[in-house]
């Protein structure tokens, strides 16, 4: 099944709706532009907002998106402003969880990176699904999942290369915190991450995709049914 087969009836966000999360996801870039206080780091990390921003609404005019991967966009963008604008080692919302659940350090660069893989895999879900000949099953969940853990092992490539340019200058990008582990912490989440998603969304996604319900059925789950030409 393909994109251009007529079983996809894709559910995608009204125009306002569309309108509004992209406005709203743009009006926050804006101002946190104008209160940050390290530009250079709020740059390396808000820097696929930036590219991909302007970009969307084409994307989305000539591809319509589901609803749900508009959403995780858009939280994924957010996740990614509130860090840039304040590092992620001194980001407000990461001390209150760090209050909360009495973490060592400052976590919001684990949630980035949970996120990492919670929106891409989604993302990866929904091109494969509609623009390749792959099916639900075990070998689109394990390339989803490869997806996922291969673009966060470049992430970790790009900040060794952020930190050979810029030296010092980086180290708020890097975001170690002293921890030793933090690239591995880094992937592992990652990975959780995109797991994650495929357990808790892919029947929502699927209904959105508008995929059959007798397909639907055959699968017992992202992680677990493979379809028959498996």
């Amino acid at each position: 099944m393909t994109a251009t087969d007529p079983a996809f009836a894709i559910a995608s966000p009204t125009r306002l709706e569309g309108r509004a999360l992209w406005l709203g996801v743009a009006a926050l870039l804006c101002a946190s532009l104008a209160i940050t206080q390290d530009k250079l780091t709020w740059l390396l990390e808000v820097f696929w907002i930036v590219l991909a921003l302007p970009a969307l609404p084409l994307i989305c005019k000539r591809l319509p998106l589901t609803r749900l991967l508009c959403w995780l966009l858009a939280l994924h963008a957010l996740v990614l402003i509130h860090g840039g604008t304040h590092t992620y080692a001194q980001a407000p919302l990461g001390f209150a969880l760090q209050d909360v659940f009495g973490f060592e350090r400052n976590p919001w660069d684990r949630v980035g990176h949970i996120m990492q893989g919670f929106e891409p895999a989604i993302l990866a879900r929904e091109m494969l699904l509609r623009f390749s000949p792959l099916r639900r099953g075990k070998l689109l969940t394990y390339l989803i999942l490869a997806i996922c853990l291969s673009f966060s092992a470049f992430f970790e490539l790009l900040e060794w290369w952020a930190a050979l340019v810029f030296g010092a200058d980086a180290e708020a990008f890097l975001a170690l915190q002293g921890d030793v582990w933090d690239t591995q912490w880094d992937m592992f989440l990652c990975l959780v991450g995109a797991a994650c998603a495929l357990l808790l969304l892919a029947r929502l996604h699927d209904r959105q995709l508008g995929l059959p319900v007798a397909t639907a059925r055959r699968d017992k789950g992202a992680l677990s049914a493979a379809p028959p030409n498996d």
